[in-house]
């Protein structure tokens, strides 16, 4: 795996995948019964999160109760789940627990003793308790096992050369390498995708993929720069139709100068490209000026050519808008090869505009339109005390680290909606990345009133069996608002609320449905050095009859028009209130 700071990038990338399977209930160790479920399946319990429940104790005793429930109760956990022991080390790791953390790893070695990501994680367990020799040893161990393991190497040259500074995309942008090299890093990257990927040929025919790649071989020559190669790329990664198999955000500002950015703030609404923000260009330009071309080129024409670079599940474009939409003063100079100037036409004028270069960053993370919550979970109740709105921005809660908050929340909410009675309930799922199954699991459990099935086809060794609902399921109506930004274990939930009928579902197409490839290898390109992430996993909810290509649709088609957004009115959420009322 990578080191410290890419381990957390990636589990913020893996937050929107579904890596873990489920367990049925949360109980602790002394009591835990194993009982076969209708399905004949029995539900293993995770055994970092009993690790969890037990942290009261010394981490030398935590890891004797390992030992113990492993050798009498070899079948009924999932002892055999690298990931959930190594992600219950980085945990501890990541709250400053270090020496449980190295504890943990050393543990994991001697379980895993033929995985090099183990010795990379017990090496990187060194290192951070600051032992470099032993974490040189390790990180050795783990090349040894895994010569692909980049990431060794790079740990390595850390330790032995801390002076050297790791090379940023920025420092690369205008190198040149040869046609020779870039071609043989097309051939490479086309062979990892297609042999790591287990669907890479879901959404896109054989013959077409290698038609794009050779495409791409014949545009590249001596002259061309790391980033026109990188563009390239793109669109090869993205053609495979997976929102888990990424080149990394090519486009956030932080990744170029200043001087090259966009340096209006603008929104891509109904196929109209609108000023949301003219910064020191007001001069120029005014608030809702619809840019009709940018450098000659037609709006429609450059955010087409973006699209085909930015990744989403299937063939769904909801997707593709919320990012172009946060990232467009990135991506604009990327799709125009990063010009000294911006000249816009805008509607209504004649005269075309010069652009003054942007002065400071641009980035546009959050609608301003939609109530923020503060948490990634939020509970509110309307004035006419009728309706309980539930917003979860994120299910990127687990077992090894803090699923009980988010089952707590749960519990808490649904029962003050018990207490007072409430008959309508909204669940706002807007933004909501993913994250795990058991918390996507749990929430559907109080809102199911019969056992119920969550995967029909996973990878992963928990979560296929029955789901049983809680005590007190809520026995109103409920609505559920999504939007493009609904990625991988959002599409799972949504679409057993799909098929279930749970309720209504009011917004745009979400980012996702029943079918995720998840997970995730870490590549490089052996002549670039440049990296890009590759699904390697599949997990299906128990909904597979709906389409592949699509996200969950809604029962009401609402979305924010240019106007809502300017006003800062949630016409989503409005409307939704409006169907609680009738």
């Amino acid at each position: 795996m990578a080191d410290i700071r890419k381990k957390i990038v990636l589990l913020l990338v893996l937050s929107s995948y579904s890596l873990i399977g489920s367990i049925n209930n949360k109980r602790s160790f002394a009591s835990a019964a194993f009982p076969e479920t209708n399905l004949g399946i029995t539900e293993k319990r995770s055994i970092s999160q009993t690790l969890r429940e037990n942290e009261n104790l010394p981490i030398e005793k935590r890891i004797a109760l390992y030992k113990r429930l492993k050798k009498e109760h070899p079948d009924a956990y999932n002892f055999e789940d690298e990931n959930d022991l190594n992600m219950y080390g980085y945990s501890l790791l990541y709250n400053n627990k270090k020496s449980e953390a190295l504890e943990i790893f050393k543990l994991l070695v001697s379980e895993f003793p033929n995985s090099s990501n183990a010795y990379d994680s017990l090496g990187e367990g060194y290192l951070m308790n600051g032992y470099p020799e032993e974490s040189l040893v390790n990180y050795r161990k783990s090349l040894a096992l895994d010569p692909e393991n980049f990431n060794a190497n790079d740990q390595i040259d850390k330790i032995k050369y801390p002076e050297k500074k790791p090379e940023l995309f920025i420092d690369k942008m205008t190198r040149v390498y040869t046609a020779v090299a870039y071609k043989e890093d097309l051939d490479q990257l086309g062979k990892k995708l297609t042999s790591i990927h287990p669907n890479a040929l879901k959404f896109i025919s054989e013959d077409a993929f290698n038609q794009l790649i050779e495409s791409k071989k014949a545009l590249v020559s001596d002259n061309t720069t790391y980033s026109e190669f990188y563009w390239h790329c793109l669109e090869i990664v993205a053609s495979i139709g997976c929102s888990h198999t990424t080149m990394g955000r090519f486009f956030e500002e932080g990744d170029l100068p200043l001087s090259v950015r966009f340096p209006l703030k603008t929104r891509w609404v109904d196929g109209h490209l609108f000023v949301t923000d003219p910064a020191n260009n007001k001069n120029k330009v005014a608030l809702k000026d619809e840019i009709v071309s940018i450098n000659g080129i037609p709006v429609a024409q450059l955010v087409n050519e973006i699209y085909k670079r930015i990744e989403s599940q299937g063939k769904i474009q909801t997707t593709k808008r919320h990012v172009f939409n946060i990232w467009a003063t990135g991506m604009i100079p990327f799709a125009l090869g990063f010009p000294a100037t911006y000249e816009i036409r805008v509607k209504g004028k004649n005269t075309v505009i010069r652009l003054d270069p942007a002065q400071s960053p641009q980035i546009q993370r959050q609608d301003p339109s939609v109530k923020p919550c503060p948490e990634r979970l939020c509970f509110e109740i309307s004035d006419d005390a009728k309706t309980a709105i539930l917003t979860v921005k994120s299910f990127n809660y687990y077992r090894w680290d803090d699923l009980n908050v988010f089952e707590a929340f749960i519990d808490r909410s649904f029962r003050e909606i018990k207490e007072k009675n409430i008959k309508n309930l909204i669940v706002d799922l807007r933004f909501n990345g993913g994250g795990s199954p058991e918390s996507s699991i749990y929430l559907l459990k109080h809102l199911k009133k019969e056992p119920f099935p969550y995967f029909s086809n996973s990878d992963y060794v928990l979560g296929h069996a029955l789901q049983q609902p809680v005590k007190d399921v809520f026995d109103g109506k409920c609505y559920f608002i999504i939007d493009g930004n609904g990625k991988s274990t959002t599409g799972h939930f949504m679409s057993l609320v799909k098929i279930f009928q749970l309720g209504t579902i009011v917004g745009e197409e979400l980012g996702s449905n029943q079918f995720c490839t998840a997970g995730q290898k870490i590549c490089r390109l052996p002549n670039t050095g440049m990296e890009y992430y590759i699904a390697n996993s599949t997990s299906e909810s128990a909904a597979p009859l709906l389409p592949d290509e699509t996200g969950i649709l809604p029962d009401h088609f609402v979305s924010q028009s240019i106007t809502d957004y300017l006003k800062r009115t949630d016409a989503v959420l409005e409307y939704t209130i409006r169907l609680t009322e009738k």
